[in-house]
């Protein structure tokens, strides 16, 4: 006799055993996904006597948030790559990597050979320069002083013996102006014994006794020689000079004898007038007019001859052009100095920020070269670990909605379950283009890091509108003009493709997010929705809404078999808490 077939017997005879474990394992994702769903598959009676299965989900209070995600990998709040602006060798670096230093710990020290000597030149430069100002000043008062006026005028009375300038010259100084010549004061030099001259002193009277009139007149030491000199005579003496008011009559051609306190002089001397030689000048210029002519006698303060104006206008302007780029050099000739002492704190090298050692390139013995090449070379990287950043990528469509201070919340894909909390620092405008959409960087900081490190790959979720204990519906629950479908037995058609026992609500909605939308007026709590299956968005509800005939029984606890089962989960009655069998 043969046996008759149990249901499943059919169904493997069907699809084959294959088929069948897929489908059983289908059911159970399935029944998983429905039941933290807030939707509810029922039987609707039809007017036609049939019944038709419907999605459902009910009105309740949740908390509804609109938020956008981002990823990114996690860098330090800080990272310093350590330099050296100077050249020498390494001869302390008392660190290691993975120590946690300061901001302010002495990290290198470099030997200072070379800035000693660089000190040393700069002084000798400064000093220089200031020699250099030093003579342009003074040089810069006499001009003043000298250009003072425009008469140029006679330091001592004489006569003019010869005159080498003339109105329109041009006079630099130490050009010779002209001979001058005076005989007013005579001056006799005769020998004295040394014994004698040893006794004379400047300042003591003399006896001059003219040889070719035997007249005496009255003189005066003016220089005792100190320099022996021998006589043809063999007697050894010193030439003692004495000053003596010309009466007129003396001139070069006349010689004389002379007695100092009683002591004779050796020999006879010859007269030379005090002054006799050449004028030069002391400035450059241009003359104007010459006041005096060949033999005229002047006096102290008589004018020789005028200054073109222009031509001292000129000469006082290079003169303080000349001191002003001396107080230059000088400045910075005193800058080079302070540049190169300053320096010398370069060859301690300290931490700019405080974190950990990340990498140390260079240690004691080591070489820094020049000092271009030092600049560029890193002898160590510091993290600064007190907090890590990243930056989320946000589209022109949100960016107005984000803002420093908002809340982040940060997952990481080498910590599986754990969140962390980030703040969004900084919202930056420099966009970038891609594929039609403008993006914007945005930074976070996290400050409580726990086991995050630099170089993991995140997820930030930034909040951006949240409501909590809103009265809220599954999205896919509100149909266009704002229209809710609310189960109402009295409704007896179908209207729109809205199975019957259904009924329009217009509401008025708050925040609406992926999920969820916040419903402000039109239902309360515990109102039961229709949720159109075409337009859901949740894929194991649509499915579920779709199947025909309804999948009841199958499950352990479950009552019946399939098709036509009256049984559900375990337990009876349907996911999500709906009636038994659908």
């Amino acid at each position: 006799m043969q046996k008759k077939k149990s249901p499943a017997a059919a169904v493997k005879r069907i699809f084959g055993k294959k088929w069948v474990r897929m489908l059983l394992v289908l059911l159970i994702l399935a029944g998983a996904a429905w039941i933290a769903l807030p939707r509810v598959l029922v039987m609707i009676q039809q007017p036609s006597g049939e019944t038709e299965n419907v999605l459902t989900a009910t009105v309740e209070r949740r908390t509804i948030e609109s938020s956008m995600t981002g990823s990114s990998t996690l860098e330090a709040l800080d990272t310093y790559e350590v330099t050296a602006t100077v050249t020498g060798d390494v001869i302390e670096a008392n660190f290691e990597e993975g120590d946690t230093v300061q901001e302010g710990d002495v990290l290198y020290r470099i030997d200072t050979d070379d800035a000693d000597e660089d000190i040393e030149s700069a002084q000798t430069n400064l000093e220089r320069m200031q020699e250099r100002y030093n003579d342009a000043l003074e040089d810069y008062n006499e001009a003043a002083e000298t250009y003072a006026s425009l008469n140029y005028t006679a330091d001592d009375s004489y006569y003019i013996e010869t005159l080498y300038v003339k109105d329109g010259d041009s006079i630099q100084n130490g050009t010779i102006i002209a001979d001058i010549y005076d005989d007013s004061v005579m001056t006799l030099k005769v020998p004295f014994l040394t014994g004698y001259a040893d006794q004379i002193e400047v300042g003591m009277e003399a006896q001059v006794t003219i040889s070719e009139t035997n007249e005496t007149l009255a003189g005066t030491v003016s220089a005792v020689s100190s320099l022996p000199q021998t006589t043809s005579g063999g007697s050894i003496v010193r030439m003692v000079s004495i000053e003596v008011d010309n009466p007129g009559g003396l001139s070069t051609a006349n010689t004389a004898s002379a007695t100092v306190d009683g002591m004779p002089c050796s020999g006879d001397g010859s007269f030379t007038p005090i002054l006799d030689e050449q004028l030069t000048a002391d400035l450059a210029a241009d003359i104007a007019t010459v006041t005096v002519a060949e033999g005229s006698h002047v006096n102290a303060g008589d004018t020789l001859f005028t200054l073109d104006s222009e031509s001292v206008t000129d000469q006082l302007e290079n003169v303080e052009s000349a001191l002003e780029t001396a107080e230059e050099n000088l400045e910075d000739a005193q800058t080079q100095l302070e540049n190169q002492q300053d320096r010398l704190a370069d060859y301690e090298i300290t931490a700019p920020i405080s974190g950990q050692i990340i990498s140390k390139l260079s240690k004691v013995g080591d070489t820094l070269g020049t000092s271009s090449s030092s600049s560029t070379n890193t002898m160590a990287l510091i993290y600064d670990m007190s907090a890590l950043t990243f930056e989320m990528s946000v589209d022109e469509m949100d960016i107005l909605n984000v803002e420093a201070g908002q809340t982040v919340e940060v997952t990481a894909d080498a910590l599986e379950g754990q969140t962390f909390t980030g703040v969004v620092t900084n919202v930056s405008l420099s966009s970038s283009y891609s594929n039609g959409v403008t993006n914007y960087p945005v930074t976070v900081r996290i400050d409580e890091i726990g086991d995050l490190l630099p170089g993991m790959n995140v997820t930030g979720k930034i909040i951006i509108e949240q409501s909590e204990d809103a009265l809220a519906i599954p999205a896919e629950a509100l149909m266009r003009g704002n229209q809710v479908y609310v189960q109402d037995d009295s409704v007896t058609e179908s209207v729109d493709g809205v199975p019957a026992g259904f009924r329009a609500v217009e509401v008025e909605t708050g925040l609406i997010s992926t999920d969820y939308v916040e419903i402000l007026s039109g239902l309360e709590e515990g109102d039961v929705v229709y949720i159109d299956p075409t337009t859901s968005t949740g894929s194991n509800a649509g499915m579920m809404g779709m199947m025909p005939g309804g999948m009841g029984g199958g499950m352990p606890g479950g009552g019946g078999g399939m098709p036509g089962g009256g049984g559900g989960m375990p337990g009876g009655g349907g996911m999500g808490g709906g009636p038994g069998g659908f």
